[in-house]
């Protein structure tokens, strides 16, 4: 009878326990506005877009950072912390603006210094090129530091908009985790999309500063479209909305007029920014190429047997020494990494009846050694552009060479897939009776 009676009493209306005061208090109590909802739709459009231009910015900041730092696990590392700890203080900061201030205009506000926030990349990477932080500092810190001064702050900005979007949707908590779980599987999505497209396709065809004013104007014009701006109830939201194109459309034509767009790239690739500049080396003008950080090589147009680096004296030695083992007729010689194809066109010139193949991983390389080094398309050089790995392990098992000559590098280093044993078997598979493995290894 007791939890009879205990159940019974929830029968009853609540305002049959209530005193007139109160209840007369409560009745006069101003309501508590509710948002404006988002559609369904609208979510998780949102939620996708706002993914994929958070792992865009993350892909092209290591296109972005190669040539003031290079590329290497330091690096690759440094990127994806910094976005990730501006993602979880977004998400954090978010949570707290979305319980306080949720509302559409909060949304559109949010977009629109996202997008702003996505902008200053391209200015921040252009002032900070020639800064390389306090010597003092050790190199993961300076590489930690300079990456998060560019790109922490779109990175926590874009990470408040999910619960903003969350807290604009749900309205029914018996379905929060049906609602929470869909916005984060579309995020997810978004995210997927993101990263295939810059990595695949988006570098290649654009350049990363193009990429950069594409994401920041796709983020002003949510802002525009999904934003409430309209003026303290008034009206006039599509004034301002078109106030705020407008304002778009102007401030992306002053950062293209003022050069910001502008690469300091001669061409960027999957593989490398590319810089040809010229140069007097010992009294003697060259050209240099300049992948990402690094000098890659000198080259005269002039004089194809001159050499500037120590270990292409050394080569030029051990070449001369094989050749003299060999009769007549020319070297049969094979190159992993072609760089400025440097010692490929000394070969050329001084053995002529050479067989010279050169593997070189990115054909934009061997396109600018073409355009602007003095490689002869029509000549007697036979570029391969593929994985050294993979070229060699193709190749036919009668393919023989006297000379086979590695300088590739990854940054500082030897890739580290041409260093194993796996990789020295198959050179010496393709090595004839006394020929010569050369390896060019930087003691940075």
């Amino acid at each position: 009878m007791r939890s009879l009676r205990y159940y019974e009493l929830f029968l009853y209306n609540e305002s049959d326990f209530m005193d007139p005061i109160t209840e007369s208090a409560l009745q006069s109590a101003p309501r508590l506005r509710q948002p404006r909802a988002l559609a369904a739709w609208q979510t998780y459009l949102l939620a996708f877009v706002a993914s994929a231009c958070t792992l865009i910015i993350e892909l092209v900041a290591g296109r972005i950072m190669a040539p003031l730092i290079g590329v290497s696990l330091y690096t690759w590392t440094s990127i994806i912390g910094v976005v990730l700890a501006g993602i979880s203080l977004g998400n954090y900061l978010g949570g707290k603006l979305a319980d306080r201030f949720a509302s559409r205009r909060m949304l559109g506000i949010l977009f629109l210094v996202s997008g702003l926030a996505a902008l200053s990349v391209l200015y921040t990477a252009s002032a900070l090129a020639s800064y390389k932080g306090p010597s003092t500092l050790p190199l993961v810190l300076r590489i930690v530091a300079l990456t998060a001064a560019i790109f922490f702050l779109p990175s926590c900005l874009l990470g408040t908009i999910s619960p903003l979007l969350v807290k604009l949707t749900l309205r029914d908590l018996n379905r929060s985790g049906d609602i929470v779980g869909k916005i984060y599987a579309v995020s997810t999505a978004g995210s997927i999309l993101g990263t295939f497209a810059t990595g695949f396709f988006l570098v290649s065809f654009f350049g990363t500063r193009t990429i950069i004013l594409g994401v920041s104007l796709l983020l002003f014009l949510l802002a525009i479209v999904f934003g409430d701006w309209t003026v303290r109830g008034r009206g006039g939201g599509r004034i301002v909305s078109l106030l705020l194109l407008l304002a778009t459309g102007l401030g992306g034509y002053a950062i293209a007029s003022r050069g910001a767009l502008a690469s300091n790239c001669l061409k960027e690739t999957n593989y490398y920014c590319i810089k040809v500049y010229e140069e007097t080396v010992q009294d003697h003008p060259v050209k240099v190429l300049v992948l990402d950080h690094l000098v890659h090589s000198y080259n005269s147009l002039e004089d194809p047997q001159h050499l500037v680096y120590g270990y292409e004296f050394m080569y030029a030695g051990l070449t001369e020494y094989a050749a003299r083992r060999r009769p007549p007729g020319g070297l049969r010689t094979l190159f992993i990494g072609g760089g400025g194809y440097t010692f490929p066109r000394y070969i050329e010139a001084r053995y002529p009846g050479s067989v010279i193949d050169v593997i070189e991983i990115d054909p934009e390389v061997t396109q600018t050694a073409v355009e602007y080094l003095g490689l002869d398309p029509m000549g007697g050089i036979r570029s391969i552009n593929f994985d050294a790995r993979l070229a060699i392990k193709e190749m036919l098992g009668d393919q023989m060479y006297d000379l086979v000559l590695g300088d590739a590098f990854h940054g500082y280093s030897v890739p580290y897939h041409l260093t194993t044993k796996e990789f020295n078997d198959r050179i010496k598979a393709h090595l004839a009776p006394g020929g010569i493995y050369m390896l060019n290894v930087s003691s940075q």
